[in-house]
């Protein structure tokens, strides 16, 4: 059996990878990834990895690929996914996640490939009116990255009614952490996530780290976000993988589930925990909020345990352990 893994060189795509190895010891993977974003040295060196450097809407590169490998289903992770720049360049976000998804669709349907793990996000939900967020809450988002996810989850749906597509949307919180194993991790350019600035921060490559307004309506002033660890993340992708592999002929399903911890840590709480794992203390800068930035975002994770049996096993020291090792000897 094999499957396609696209966006497998980036940061949760690469987890997954290695997760799904780990799991399935006969499955071949056929990872795709164009490196604008990912890093080769990411990709497990296996036997049972096949790796093409290729972008999703290179059609006519795609199509030969697809006709050889024949994948069962597809994970899909590749997607450009800074929030800021999504607002700055949305003609970007556009093309790469949203043209490129639907070539990828157009090509998995002439191959009569139809079951599809989507990567999306809880941007889709945009400002909460209510937390924790379940999956029954609007999807507003308020920015093109957002907005983005949404286009593809609607898509996968139309697919889903008129061809009988299965798919499972998988809507992320706060992706975090690193290999326990410390060979791969976190590595974007320009970085962005939290735990990774502070911890560059306690290793003297960041004089200190931002805190964007301390005066919201939580305990300590600061957000509150739901970190959840990327390979908590990569179990509910194989969760969801066995959900559409065990349907049988002439069955369709679709799903969206929230993944997060339910455990909200405020930004004051993460630059603790950060002091605490390195042993170092890390100098703080308070500025203004950024508009947008609501107090607190934190899912409600039942239906991923009541429909993957899924429930996240790394608590927020936990993740950052894993961070810092990779922080102290990154590979790339």
């Amino acid at each position: 059996m094999k499957i396609l893994v696209t966006g497998a060189a980036g940061y949760i795509g690469s987890h997954f990878v290695k997760k799904a190895l780990d799991r399935y010891p006969t499955v071949k993977i056929c990872a795709v990834d164009d490196l604008r974003e990912g890093h080769n040295q990411a990709v497990p060196d296996s036997e049972r990895v096949t790796f093409h450097n290729l972008a999703m809407d290179n059609e006519a590169a795609l199509d030969p690929v697809l006709a050889r490998e024949k994948p069962v289903a597809v994970v899909h992770f590749a997607a450009n996914a800074y929030v800021g720049e999504s607002q700055e360049k949305p003609f970007k976000y556009f093309d790469n996640n949203v043209t490129g998804s639907l070539i990828l669709f157009k090509l998995l349907a002439k191959y009569g490939v139809n079951k599809v793990i989507f990567s999306s996000s809880c941007t889709t939900y945009g400002n909460p009116q209510y937390v924790p967020i379940d999956e029954n809450h609007p999807q507003n988002p308020i920015n093109v990255y957002g907005t983005t996810k949404l286009m593809i989850e609607k898509a996968l749906h139309g697919l889903h009614l008129a061809s009988g597509w299965s798919y499972v949307s998988l809507r992320y919180f706060n992706a975090a952490g690193a290999d326990d194993e410390g060979a791969i991790g976190e590595s974007h350019d320009p970085e962005t996530h939290l735990i990774p600035l502070v911890l560059q921060a306690a290793l003297g490559r960041r004089e200190a780290i931002s805190i964007y307004g301390n005066d919201y309506d939580t305990e300590d002033g600061t957000c509150i976000r739901d970190y959840v660890h990327v390979y908590d993340l990569a179990e509910a992708h194989c969760l969801a993988l066995d959900k559409l592999l065990s349907l049988k002929e002439g069955e369709s399903t679709f799903d969206a589930i929230n993944l997060g911890t339910s455990k909200g840590a405020s930004v004051e709480e993460v630059i603790k925990t950060c002091e605490k794992v390195s042993g170092r203390s890390i100098k703080r800068k308070v500025t203004e909020r950024r508009a947008g930035d609501p107090a607190k975002l934190v899912a409600d994770y039942t239906r991923a345990k009541e429909i993957l049996g899924w429930e996240p096993k790394y608590d927020l020291e936990r993740i950052i352990e894993t961070a810092w090792a990779w922080e102290s000897s990154r590979q790339y």
